[in-house]
């Protein structure tokens, strides 16, 4: 979010839109809680987004969009999972912290939700590059939060930029080397085994810039079965071609040879013994070990005619898996994923009032798949080989004319097409060798009006989303693809307000989002832990989202956002004929909502005291079982002092301040009623930093 000048915990949540009743958007902004903020009356033109594909400041962004800073990322954090990061930011909700074998459930205005692993529907990108597959699969076990400048959510489809699975956008820049080298050090330690290790270091050599951080993560769990052991090492370098063109480089290499699966359990375990892993996935050994490496390039000309982006990467990913059944359970993936893009935005040969930009993406996945027999924990006899392609390939332009001093127009338009192609290598059973082909057609449209202190946008954006490969999974069949599965599509209407004065940043955004085929995911009887998807003829989504920003001269802050949506099926018969037509969408609270009071004071002392609310929810498509709602309290705190040119800062916080019993995650259609991950209880950490560098002396 943006910074308060002397300010150490800052964060930021910008917009939010929809088109919906002014007498909602009224009552809403007199009775929800909110996030935001800003240093001045012109804060808003001083934030800066890129996940729009242009730098642009957030007043002139027609859209939702949010955005974190350095220190509400790493100040006196444990850096275990984003949602430390983003717990204020309205219309995104995330779960799974502690369960590393699932990696970040995350829902953005309900995009994600379906997910029983990793993160569906949401385009994710790292320094420029692309972390979402072209099939729409993303994860986030090798984004590194100890060097994360920024974070920005784009709350909203946005097709017409991404494509494929956008159903939001969360993108993240790593930090840069500061003009002085310096070397920092964090070690930290807590309950539940954890423990984190740390080396960053960065600066400038001639003209260059550099910033590399390796860090060491290791986690014993609350739950029995569910321990953690992660390796990272993520760098940038930033090279000066000449006075106009610039090529960053990005590397990340991430090992992750243990995390392991404790699994769902029901409501009877839960009461019995909430620290403990079902059965069966200590006798299948359920887990992954993951190894990722990826290299990217970004080169930027700039030109009085125009500015050329150009963006390269090369992703190699090597992935196992052991599922808590014999058959075919456990599961060896080899990935190799790269792809290009190009943008041009045209620069003096356009009038002053337009914006032009065009541009290409082509994105490759190739997975090598197996399965084999799970005998209690070994690999066993080879069940089933094949190889998956899916081929991206999007063409886009973006516009944006001035019509006055206030009034600003955007529209984008993008055409996709994607192919899916499989081919069966294990004949024995039968050749289920298949291919399918989507392709789809993205506007959007938006329009700013500026007044004094803010800003009213009102913006049309569509998104479409096709089943990644595993979703593609036939349930008829044991390899293929589900020649019945269809991508979902959604079209959202939008309307805000964000504004800002001296010490108050506030915004107000109400949206609908109408869907059709949205993919909902099931499981069988015959394959627990393994998950299928079909199509839900239509659903709805309404919402209402808030965030305010306070700070004053003597260091104290409140950061607060509040989120209400009402998301149902309006039309949705499954495979078994249960009609769920008018049910609400499960994982996700109609409610939910952050407060936080913080105070940073110019000697190095700075605090954290947040509330996290989520309301109730219901775990399965038919809504009979309800997951009552929790409000966790969580407190943190950093003290800085300065010793010559070190700089040594001390933190310590106490997750789950009063104990509260909530869970960490809830699967969704779970076979059997195990819905339930329990959360740990009150816990506590504590850790260190020291930096050397040769600038700054005094704090």
């Amino acid at each position: 979010m943006a910074h308060f000048p002397g300010n150490c915990m800052n964060l930021k949540s910008i917009c939010r839109s929809s088109t919906l009743c002014l007498p909602a958007v009224l009552f809403f902004s007199l009775a929800a809680p909110v996030l935001g903020q800003d240093s001045d009356n012109d804060g808003l033109d001083e934030i800066v987004v890129t996940a729009t594909r242009r730098a642009s400041s957030v007043r002139d962004v027609a859209r939702s969009v949010s955005v974190v800073s350095k220190d509400r990322i790493q100040r006196a954090t444990q850096q275990l999972g984003m949602d430390e990061a983003l717990a204020a930011v309205p219309g995104l909700y995330i779960q799974n912290r502690y369960n590393f074998s699932g990696d970040l459930r995350v829902a953005l205005r309900g995009f994600g939700t379906r997910s029983s692993f990793g993160i569906r529907g949401i385009r994710v990108i790292v320094d420029g590059i692309p972390e979402t597959l072209p099939d729409g699969q993303s994860g986030v076990d090798s984004i590194d939060l100890g060097s994360a400048q920024s974070i920005e959510v784009l709350r909203g489809p946005a097709s017409s930029l991404y494509g494929n699975a956008s159903g939001g956008v969360i993108a993240v820049s790593s930090e840069l080397g500061d003009a002085e080298p310096f070397v920092e050090g964090r070690i930290a330690g807590g309950e539940l085994g954890y423990r984190q290790y740390g080396l960053k270091a960065g600066g400038q050599v001639s003209s260059a810039d550099y910033l590399v951080n390796v860090s060491r993560t290791e986690l014993d769990g609350y739950r029995d079965h569910s321990e953690f052991r992660g390796t990272q090492l993520n760098g940038r370098l930033g090279i000066p071609i000449s006075a106009s063109d610039r090529l960053l480089v990005a590397v990340n290499f991430a090992d992750q040879p243990t995390a392991q699966d404790p699994g769902g359990i029901n409501a009877d375990q839960v009461a019995l013994d909430p620290s403990s892993a079902r059965a069966q996935n200590i006798q299948f050994d359920a887990g992954e070990a993951v190894s990722q490496q990826r290299i990217g390039f970004v080169y930027q000309a700039e030109r009085s005619s125009g500015t050329l982006t150009l963006r390269n990467h090369y992703v190699w990913r090597d992935f196992a898996n052991k599922l808590p059944f014999a058959g075919g359970g456990a599961v060896d993936l080899d990935r190799f994923f790269y792809g290009f893009g190009a943008q041009y935005r045209l620069g003096d040969s356009m009038p002053d009032a337009f914006e032009l930009a065009f541009g290409l993406d082509y994105d490759r996945q190739d997975d090598d798949r197996r399965r084999l027999d799970n005998n209690d924990g070994v690999p066993g006899v080879q069940t089933f080989e094949q190889n998956e392609r899916v081929d991206s390939t999007g063409l886009y332009v973006q516009g944006e004319y001035e019509l006055s001093d206030a009034w600003t127009l955007h529209a984008g338009l993008r055409y996709d097409e994607l192919s899916y192609d499989v081919s069966d290598r294990f004949l024995s059973d039968g050749d289920d060798s298949g291919k399918r082909d989507f392709d789809a057609v993205s506007p959007s449209i938006g329009a700013n009006y500026k007044l004094e202190n803010g800003v009213l946008f009102t913006s049309y954006s569509s998104g479409f989303e096709t089943p990644t490969t595993t979703e593609l999974a036939n349930p008829d069949a044991s390899g293929g693809f589900n020649p019945s599965l269809k991508p979902q599509t959604a079209d959202n209407f939008e309307v805000g307000y964000k504004v800002s004065n001296e010490n108050l940043y506030y915004e107000i955004s109400v949206f609908q989002i109408d869907l059709e085929d949205e993919l909902i995911p099931f499981e069988l009887a015959e394959f627990p832990d393994r998950i299928f998807y079909s199509n839900a003829g239509s659903s709805s989504r309404t919402g209402v989202e808030t965030a305010l920003t306070w700070r004053n001269q003597r260091g104290l802050g409140i950061d607060a956002s509040f989120t209400w949506s009402d998301f149902e099926y309006d039309s949705f018969i499954d495979e078994d004929g249960n009609d769920f037509s008018g049910n609400s969408l499960p994982g996700l609270p109609q409610r939910f909502g952050y407060l936080g009071l913080n105070y940073a004071s110019e000697k190095g002392l700075s605090g954290l005291l947040e509330v996290v609310y989520s309301g109730n929810l219901y775990a399965n498509n038919a809504n009979s079982v309800e997951v009552p709602s929790y409000t966790v309290t969580n407190l943190r705190f950093n003290v800085d002092f300065r010793a010559g040119k070190w700089l040594i800062g001390t933190f310590a916080g106490i997750n789950n301040l009063f104990n509260e019993d909530y869970n960490n995650n809830i699967r969704i259609n779970a076979f059997g009623g195990r819905f339930f991950e329990p959360a740990p209880g009150r816990h506590f950490y504590i850790g260190v930093t020291a930096n050397y560098a040769t600038a700054n002396e005094s704090l």
